[in-house]
């Protein structure tokens, strides 16, 4: 406990923390709170499942990351300088949405959307690349723990108190409120400590070197057997887990509850769920390798799928437990979300941690960035697709089919993190 005491009273890990915030504020906007509002609007289930594609540009962010390698600066101020022009326009892009309406507007609110992830996504890789130049090798599964808990946190403020806004003032109030709060971001990256490096940033040698040096390093380091393997395991991992939350907030209106229910009873499980898998997931990790926290978190992330199953049958049950607050239904959403969500913290944390493990100091911008592209690719497939499998197969059906996609991942651990492997 003191060296989890120690690890975590320090000025990076406060970073990883303020870090995690601004990275989740607009995921949560897009996965989340854009959803419940076009489900509210009377958008089909389809539509918004091809909606989801304005994702990509999150598995797409590595084709612009190595620019952000390839400048000729010392440290981490490079990642700072070009943090703060990346926030403001962040704001100024989640702020259109207050203005648009998606019955009347709805290929300029996609137009908008699109570009809050392009803003958000650069966001994402300077972000990667100033926390793997910030924090030590033995400090990465504590400070993945924390960026993860403080992400998670964000969707409170963008999902929950926004949903709750929402149904009080309208949705324009609040998405303003979301774009407040990312305004914010510009001090607080001013004010981010430097990073302690001892290398130059590379210089820039045109293009083909820019693109050609970060890969080359990453072929350097393994095998391109083994670069294949872990990229194959990066998409897999969380395959069915991204399938089974993809359309969480339609599928929670669908199931009868209401937009408060849905940003307090759904959203408070799985923030203290995932806040919970995320800090043990930091302290297992100071005691058990990268490895084997692959495979004990990837378990309980796959097990806890099968919850949603008993709740897509369920729904919204009005039978009362106890007095007229808690309801069957509520108290099956409650522990339904809390179960799914703790495996997300627990799974989360783990692969955060091998992916800034796997990554060089010197090109963590594009290494981390083609890594968790790569992770995030199924959660984009996994949106645009599973409202035409939940429409041909029914929810409880569904749900068993994301089970089974998270095998092969699973599987993969044999050739990317076998047990006894000491990778910490």
């Amino acid at each position: 406990m003191n060296t989890f005491i120690q690890s975590v009273a320090n000025r990076r890990m406060g970073a990883c923390l303020v870090m995690g915030f601004y990275s989740g504020l607009p995921l949560y906007l897009l996965f989340q709170l854009i959803p419940l509002w076009l489900r509210r609007e009377g958008v089909d289930l389809a539509t918004i499942g091809l909606f989801s594609l304005i994702q990509l540009p999150y598995s797409w962010k590595f084709l612009w990351a190595p620019l952000a390698d390839g400048v000729r600066s010392k440290g981490g101020y490079r990642r700072k300088k070009a943090l703060l022009p990346v926030q403001a326009l962040l704001s100024v892009s989640v702020l259109g949405f207050a203005f648009l309406h998606p019955r009347v507007d709805l290929q300029t609110v996609v137009i908008a959307a699109l570009l809050v992830a392009f803003y958000s996504a650069t966001q994402d890789v300077l972000l990667d690349a100033y926390r793997r130049e910030l924090v030590p090798d033995n400090e990465i599964g504590l400070g993945s723990s924390l960026f993860i808990n403080a992400y998670r946190l964000s969707g409170l403020f963008s999902f929950s108190i926004a949903a709750i806004i929402a149904d009080r003032w309208g949705y324009p109030v609040s998405f303003q409120w979301v774009a407040g709060l990312m305004l914010t971001a510009v001090l607080v990256t001013y004010l981010l400590p430097e990073p302690e490096v001892s290398d130059e940033a590379p210089a820039t040698r045109g293009l083909r070197e820019t693109l050609w040096a970060p890969l080359r390093d990453l072929l350097q380091r393994q095998s391109w057997q083994q670069v294949l393997w872990m990229l194959a395991f990066l998409f897999f991992y969380k395959l069915g887990d991204n399938m089974a939350v993809a359309l969480a907030t339609p599928f929670y209106v669908d199931m009868g509850f209401t937009d408060t229910e849905i940003g307090t009873v759904a959203k408070l499980a799985a923030l203290w769920a995932s806040v919970a898998g995320g800090i043990l997931g930091g302290i297992w990790m100071l005691k058990i390798s990268i490895s084997r926290a692959l495979w004990l978190f990837g378990a309980v992330q796959m097990i806890s799928i099968l919850g949603y199953i008993p709740l897509s049958v369920v729904g919204a049950d009005p039978t009362p437990i106890a007095g007229n607050v808690i309801t069957l239904g509520r108290l099956l959403l409650f522990l339904v979300v809390s179960f799914e969500y703790l495996g997300v913290g627990l799974g989360t944390v783990a692969i955060a941690a091998y992916m800034l493990h796997s990554a060089s100091r010197t090109f963590g911008a594009t290494q981390i960035a083609l890594f968790t592209s790569l992770s995030a690719l199924p959660r984009v497939l996994a949106s645009a697709s599973t409202g035409f499998l939940i429409e041909a197969l029914g929810y409880p059906r569904f749900f068993f089919v994301c089970f089974l996609a998270a095998i092969p991942g699973m599987l993969l651990l044999l050739k990317v993190a076998p047990w006894r492997s000491e990778t910490n």
